[in-house]
């Protein structure tokens, strides 16, 4: 039996897990209040915290550390890399540890594994890291040879929904199938699934905004305001992934808080929330074109997919691509213990990570 400990940090909580094969035997999320938080000024400030947060839920719950077979956690904002499993190396915290812009609260996950699996003399994991890249040639091309266009978003979750709607629902295998998933939370990302492969995608960046994120923009306008003088690099980079979105229109990153807006009788929130939905939609209807329409299924998933104002309205906009099925909350969790599970059965092997300096 594989005993796994499973760790998910989030911008404001770490989700932790313990699972016996493929049965959780734990599941906690643990906050964070912001008066904690903000005497970090940094993501991977927040190691030590991150480890004692999760060595203190084992305890909490009576699972001692020497049973643990491996660890896994969600993998961070490393170069472009295939799907699956990667074995956590110095490289790999290393890197994590050079990064100080377009910074993810992810980066600090391997980071925490290894801390905690290598005194136990077990391996640690990431699996479907944010920057899985399975796009096709032609979906790489932009008008600026400079920028081409990556792969980048809510991987580990969006594969997971689209694999066991295909088998549990479809009764097909995943590699037969052609699914459109579209993650919602705090910020978002449109997977477009074809034989296996993420073929093309949008993340919160190139597609409609998000709470927390600032979608498409027109260029120019972006331009001038990078060089407007108003934000530092650094700030901008906060400002459209994290800033803007619904906290920026409306003052508020919850979508709940904004539909209570409303309903309450602000117009100017109505209008946000249609735009939301409409934002949203607009991306699986550009990816179908992928595929010339030949869509198996939409996939609504993610925290904000349990609000049935959002997902009606954007259902209504797509439903005659394909059926649209609702699995909202994010089961990222499970993911990652079911792909360690898979790596320490020795059915699909785990990849180093090399940093090339």
């Amino acid at each position: 039996m594989e005993r796994i400990l499973v760790i998910n940090p989030g911008t404001t909580s770490t989700k932790i897990a313990v699972y016996d094969d493929s049965a959780a035997l734990l599941r906690e999320t643990v906050d964070h209040p912001q008066a904690e938080l903000s005497r970090f000024h940094w993501v991977m400030d927040q190691l030590d915290y991150r480890r004692t947060c999760a060595e203190q839920a084992l305890t909490r719950h009576g699972i001692s550390l020497e049973t643990l077979t491996c660890v896994v956690a969600r993998g961070g904002m490393l170069p472009p890399c295939a799907a699956g499993a990667y074995a956590v190396t110095q490289d790999m915290v290393d890197y994590m540890f050079a990064q100080t812009v377009d910074v993810h609260i992810s980066n600090v996950g391997c980071a925490v594994a290894q801390a905690i699996a290598i005194p136990l003399g077990i391996p640690a994991y990431i699996y479907d890291p944010v920057v899985v890249d399975e796009l096709e040639p032609i979906a790489r091309i932009t008008g600026l040879p400079e920028i081409p266009k990556e792969s980048r978003g809510h991987a580990l979750n969006s594969r997971a929904m689209a694999r066991r709607y295909a088998e549990e629902t479809l009764k097909r295998p995943f590699a037969d199938c052609t699914l459109i998933v579209q993650h919602i939370g705090g910020g978002g990302s449109t997977w477009l699934f074809h034989k296996g492969r993420a073929i093309d995608m949008y993340s919160d960046d190139d597609a409609g905004f998000f709470p927390t994120r600032c979608g498409r923009l027109q260029a120019m306008p972006l331009v001038r305001l990078c060089y407007s003088g108003k934000y530092t690099e650094r700030e901008m980079a906060k400002y459209i992934r994290g800033g803007s979105g619904l906290v920026a229109l409306l003052g508020t990153m919850d979508l709940r808080e904004a539909e209570r807006m409303a309903d309450g009788g602000d117009a100017r929130a109505a209008l946000v929330l249609d735009a939301l939905a409409y934002g949203i939609a607009k991306a699986s209807g550009d990816l179908a074109t992928a595929v010339c329409g030949k869509v198996d299924a939409i996939i609504l998933t993610g925290g904000a997919a349990y609000s049935e104002r959002l997902t009606s309205a954007i259902q209504r906009r797509i439903q005659w691509i394909a059926p649209v099925a609702v699995l909202p909350g994010e089961h990222e969790m499970e993911a990652l213990a079911e792909g360690a599970l898979r790596v320490q059965r020795g059915e699909e092997a785990a990849r180093p990570f090399i940093w090339a300096q």
